[in-house]
């Protein structure tokens, strides 16, 4: 069984006991659960797609831990004039371990 959840814009396919990276949830603390709204559930050969039958399955995560990820070096330059620039980012990360994915429920 497996689902697609939606987290910070963006969509991740995602199983029981799986750890997944999201962008930093800084009003949750390590070891905090967590609620994630479902796209998608597929369950072997059944699948949720009904939007009506969705808003009641949510699937539960629990905060792992908070990080930093891979330096990212933005350059910008313009020729012939001399200007050139260097700086680099780091995104912030919230690790979280899938706990549980309800079944959904029969229409």
């Amino acid at each position: 069984m497996y689902a697609i959840v939606r987290t910070g814009g963006r969509q991740q396919k995602v199983s029981v006991g799986d750890v997944i990276e999201v962008d930093r949830r800084s009003e949750s603390k390590v070891g905090d659960s967590v609620e994630l709204s479902t796209l998608l559930v597929v369950d072997g050969e059944a699948v949720t797609s009904d939007p009506w039958v969705l808003a009641g399955v949510k699937v539960q995560a629990e905060v792992v831990d908070h990080h930093k990820g891979a330096k990212i070096r933005i350059q910008k330059y313009k020729n012939k004039t001399g200007y050139k620039k260097r700086i680099g980012h780091r995104q912030l990360h919230t690790a979280l371990k899938i706990t549980d994915i309800p079944a959904p429920a029969a229409k």
